[in-house]
C-alpha cells in the first residue's frame, strides 16, 4: 500500500502493511461548527498539540446538549442517512462500507437509499434538511470523492438533522488503493462523535485458519480487517499455528507453533514478514501476550508435569518466572494499566480463573460460578475480563470484574470459546463450534462471531475456510 504523502520515516511509522492516511482539517463548515474536531493526522501518527475530542454531544439546542445513549441505541438504534459520496463512482463504495459499519455495530439503523428524496450530489452541495427529516433521519452523512495520479481525496461532513448543523467535517487524502481504510476511519468519527466512545472500526484481526478432515486439520495464520475483508494467509501450512496475539503497536504477532514438532513461541513482524523464535524454555511454551507497553511476553511453559507462567523481556529475552507450584497456569493476560496478570489454573483441583500482581503475589481466585473457567483475556477498558465457562457439557462465553463479582454469560452452545475484545472494549470476538453434516454424514464447521458486552447482536463474521483462536488488533489510526 502506498503513502498518502511524503513523509519522513521514523521508528514510529506503521509498516507498509499499514495503510498511511492522511487528515486534512480545511474541510470545515459552510456554517459555525458544532465542537468541531482540528486533528492532522499524518503516515499513522497524531500530531502534537492536538484539541481534545468533542464531548459525547451530537447537537445543541436552545443552548443545551442533546447526548446519544449507548443503553438506549441498543433497543432503539439510530437513523442516519448516508447516500453515496459525490464525485468519483468509489465513493459510492466508501458508504456503503461506512453503512455496514455502522449497522453491524447495532448501534445506528443506515436508512435504505431508495427512501431518499435529495439527491447524493445536490446533498453533498448543501442539505435540504426537510427531506431527511421527512425520512426519519436523526443524522446525515454527505462527502465528496476525487482521485488524481493514484491519490485519493475524501471530503465528509456529518450533520445533525433536527438544528439543521455540522456536528463534524473532515478531509482524507491517501492512496486509491486504501479508500476502504477511509471508510473505516470516517465510521470511527461517526460513532465517535455521537456516542461518545472510540471507535473500532478501522482494525483487523488475526485468527487460525483451519481446513481438512477434524483428525488432520492444517491451521495456518491468517489476518482480515474486522468486517471480514481482505483476508490474506501469514504462513503456509506446513507447521501447525495456534493462539496469534498483536503487539501494541499492531506490528507484531506472538503465536504458538510446532514447527520441526517442537511447540514453541515465535513472534512474526507483519512488515518485514520475518519470523524467530521468543526463546528456548526446556519444554513446550503457549499462550503468549504482549505486555501493554510491548516490551515482554507473557507465556506459559511446561516444564515436567506443571504448566508455569513466565515473563520474557523482549530486548533481553531473560525470562522471569511468576507461579510455582503443582499444577498447570495457562492463558496469561496483563490488565491494560500492567499491573496485574489474569490466568486460569487447575490448582485448587478444578479448572478457575486467578487474578496476581505483575511480580507474581497476590494470587486469588476470582471465580466462583457452576462450571471450568478458561481463556481469561482483559478488557482495554480494566473494567471486565472476558473469559469461556463449560458447565453441564455447555459452553459459554462470558464477562465478569477483575474481583469476580457481576459474571454474566453472553452467549452459550454446543461449543465456543477464545474471546477477544475489540479496542474500545464495547465488543467481544470469540468462536463457534457446530455440528455439520456433510456427505460423509459428518463433520463439524468453526466461525467467528462478534457479540456486544451487553449480549445482545450476535453476529457471524465470514472467513473463507473454518476460523478460530481470534485476535483483536488496536486501533490503526
Amino acid at each position: 500500500m502506498g503513502a498518502a504523502s511524503a513523509t519522513p520515516k521514523s521508528a514510529l511509522d506503521p509498516p507498509p502493511s499499514v495503510a498511511k492516511v492522511r487528515r486534512d482539517p480545511s474541510c470545515r463548515s459552510r456554517r459555525p461548527v458544532t465542537l468541531s474536531r482540528r486533528h492532522v493526522l499524518t503516515a499513522g501518527l497524531v500530531a502534537p498539540g492536538v484539541l481534545a475530542l468533542p464531548l459525547p454531544a451530537l447537537a445543541q439546542q436552545g443552548g443545551r446538549e442533546t447526548f446519544i445513549d449507548i443503553t438506549r441505541a441498543r433497543t432503539d438504534p439510530i437513523p442516519i442517512a448516508i447516500p453515496p459520496m459525490a464525485g468519483d463512482p468509489v465513493g459510492a463504495q466508501i458508504a456503503q462500507v461506512i453503512a455496514n459499519n455502522l449497522r453491524n455495530s447495532g448501534l445506528f439503523r443506515p436508512i435504505e437509499n431508495r427512501a431518499f428524496i435529495q439527491t447524493p450530489d445536490a446533498a453533498a452541495a448543501a442539505p435540504r434538511f426537510q427531506d431527511w427529516r421527512v425520512i426519519g433521519a436523526q443524522a446525515l452523512v454527505t462527502g465528496r470523492v476525487a482521485t488524481s495520479g493514484g491519490q485519493l481525496r475524501v471530503e465528509f461532513r456529518l450533520w445533525d438533522v433536527l438544528p439543521e448543523q455540522q456536528a463534524l467535517g473532515t478531509a482524507y487524502n491517501a492512496s486509491t488503493a486504501n479508500w476502504r481504510q477511509i471508510a473505516h476511519i470516517i465510521s470511527d468519527d461517526i460513532y465517535r462523535r455521537m456516542l461518545g466512545e472510540q471507535g473500532y472500526f478501522n482494525t483487523r484481526v488475526a485468527y487460525v485458519s483451519e481446513t481438512g478432515p477434524r483428525d488432520r486439520r492444517t491451521r495456518r495464520l491468517a489476518i482480515m480487517d474486522q468486517d471480514g475483508e481482505n483476508n490474506r494467509f501469514l504462513t503456509d501450512g506446513q507447521f501447525q499455528a495456534l493462539t496469534p496475539r498483536f503487539h501494541p503497536n499492531a506490528t507484531q504477532i506472538a503465536f504458538m507453533s510446532y514447527l520441526r514438532n517442537e511447540p514453541r513461541v515465535y513472534l512474526l513482524n507483519l512488515e518485514s514478514g520475518r519470523t524467530e523464535v521468543l526463546g528456548s524454555f526446556g519444554g513446550m511454551t503457549l499462550s503468549p501476550r504482549f505486555s501493554p507497553d510491548g516490551r515482554s511476553v507473557v507465556l506459559s511453559a511446561v516444564r515436567g508435569g506443571d504448566a508455569n507462567i513466565f515473563v520474557v523481556d523482549l530486548a533481553s529475552r531473560r525470562e522471569r518466572q511468576l507461579t510455582s507450584g503443582g499444577g498447570l497456569d495457562v492463558s496469561p493476560c496483563f490488565s491494560p494499566d500492567g499491573q496485574q496478570i489474569v490466568f486460569n489454573s487447575d490448582r485448587g483441583g478444578d479448572q478457575q480463573i486467578y487474578v496476581m500482581d505483575t511480580g507474581g503475589g497476590g494470587v486469588r481466585r476470582i471465580s466462583f460460578g457452576n462450571g471450568r473457567y478458561a481463556t481469561p483475556v482483559w478488557s482495554p477498558r480494566g473494567d471486565l475480563i472476558a473469559f469461556t465457562r463449560i458447565s453441564r457439557g455447555q459452553f459459554g462465553i462470558g464477562v465478569m470484574r477483575p474481583d469476580g463479582s457481576g459474571e454474566r454469560i453472553l452467549s452459550e452452545g454446543w461449543a465456543m470459546e477464545g474471546p477477544t475484545f475489540a479496542p474500545n472494549g464495547r465488543v467481544l470476538m470469540f468462536y463457534r463450534e457446530t455440528q455439520a453434516r456433510d456427505a460423509r454424514g459428518g463433520g463439524y464447521s468453526a466461525r467467528l462471531a462478534s457479540i456486544d458486552i451487553a449480549g445482545f447482536n450476535e453476529r457471524p463474521i465470514g472467513t473463507p475456510t473454518d476460523a478460530t483462536d481470534p485476535s483483536w488488533s488496536p486501533l490503526l489510526s
